[in-house]
């Protein structure tokens, strides 16, 4: 469910018309909707009832600041992957005791800055990791407190590019590995083997590999405890998907009830990481129609571009796709492909998608586009990055102003042989 419907024939985000948006900011912009995100962390709240559970939002979803700050005020923690990600759960009011520090590529300065401020926990990937962590708590005097993330070989069933709990991709260690890693955790300074934490991917929408993926770590954990490791959390890591098309994922509800089962009576402390699931179709970018061209197929050229959605090209993601002012009954429905101004043939929001007759300056509203959309956005083509806009109820505020071109030219530094006209690279010939 989320709070974008359409009113007097209108899209509206909550109470606000989708054309005021763009009226006040331009286009394209990304719209998010404070009832849908605080709606998504209820009902998973709700569902995992009665159960010891620090629910970390996944910032990589979405990163902005006050989508993190809207979250946090509900209560959720924040899994972080990079210095950068913490610095912003932490800027967002996120404490450290609720902040997961994951990720297969920490520097020594991350994990530094991890053990400084005191995260609740870091989820070690390698055996290099975990020496180098030694190293650096031992030296700071500090005790790390860490959970291994194992790879329990299950296909996810998702895109290969957002699958990662098969052995051939990069993350964890595989299971059967995992008891000598915990056994040599124990024997390192600084560092507290307390947790077995695992993420099989992104978009699953089975209960299935969850629970062969769970099973198996919990077994794990069992193992553990019997060669005297004192394993007292259990980190399940995200990836429960959402509806883009037809998916039909597990609900809430249907997945709580299956870790519940799963951990029941194993005195755990469970984390979890979700992050489209709470942001995702809290989200749209909107776009106007700059115009049609009809060569044998339909395009429909927007000024919306792959550089600030990259889904559909980079994983083959759909997207609902709907013009902002609702269509007649009677519309004659078309294939079109929309398209946007970026020079490659894989700038496309949609192929072969029934849309209405479209005019030059019609908006459109691109669905679910809340999570990994804006974070992943680029400035391709010299295309600055576009504004993104956060509703409440019945108002609406610019959470990032659009970047202007200048803006993003001087982030640019000529060195000394060069200059802005030339005239030194021509005194030189």
């Amino acid at each position: 469910m989320d709070h974008f419907h359409y009113r007097d024939g209108i899209l509206h985000a909550e109470e606000v018309p989708l054309p005021d948006i763009a009226a006040a900011v331009g286009t394209p912009f990304y719209c998010y909707s404070t009832a849908t995100m605080v709606r998504h962390y209820d009902v998973l709240v709700d569902a995992f009832a009665g159960t010891d559970v620090l629910l970390c939002y996944a910032v990589k979803a979405n990163s902005n600041q006050a989508v993190i700050a809207t979250l946090v005020g509900q209560g959720a923690g924040c899994d972080v992957i990079s210095g950068g990600e913490l610095q912003r759960a932490l800027a967002a009011g996120c404490t450290p005791e609720r902040i997961v520090f994951a990720g297969p590529g920490k520097t020594r300065a991350e994990l530094a800055q991890a053990l400084e401020i005191g995260v609740h926990q870091l989820n070690v990937e390698s055996e290099p990791e975990l020496r180098a962590l030694s190293e650096v708590a031992a030296s700071m005097g500090a005790t790390a407190r860490v959970a291994v993330r194992v790879n329990p070989d299950v296909d996810a069933g998702t895109h290969e590019k957002i699958t990662t709990g098969r052995r051939e991709n990069k993350f964890g260690i595989p299971v059967e590995r995992a008891p000598a890693v915990y056994d040599l955790g124990r024997s390192l300074p600084g560092i507290e083997m307390v947790g077995v934490a695992l993420h099989i991917g992104s978009q699953v929408t089975s209960l299935a590999p969850f629970e062969a993926a769970f099973t198996r770590s919990l077994e794990l954990v069992g193992e553990l405890r019997a060669a005297g490791h004192d394993i007292r959390r259990f980190n399940a890591g995200g990836g429960l998907g959402i509806r883009y098309a037809d998916e039909t994922p597990p609900t809430p509800t249907e997945y709580a009830a299956m870790i519940k089962r799963l951990i029941a009576g194993m005195d755990l402390q469970l984390a979890l990481e979700p992050g489209r699931m709470l942001v995702g179709n809290a989200g749209v970018l909107v776009s106007r129609v700059i115009y049609e061209k009809h060569e044998g197929r339909r395009f429909v050229i927007v000024d919306a571009a792959m550089n600030d959605l990259i889904r559909p090209s980079l994983y083959g993601g759909w997207h609902g796709i709907v013009a902002v002012r609702e269509p007649a009954t009677d519309s004659s429905m078309s294939p079109a492909d929309l398209v946007g101004p970026v020079c490659e043939s894989g700038d496309f929001l949609a192929r072969g998608r029934d849309m209405p007759p479209l005019a030059p300056d019609d908006l459109i509203a691109v669905r679910t586009a809340g999570a990994y959309g804006a974070v992943m956005a680029s400035t391709y083509n010299s295309r600055p990055l576009l504004a993104e806009v956060l509703v409440n109820g019945d108002g609406f505020a610019v959470i990032r102003p659009r970047q202007t071109t200048a803006e993003l030219i001087d982030l640019d530094r000529l060195p000394p042989w060069l200059s802005a006209t030339g005239e030194a690279r021509g005194a030189a010939e």
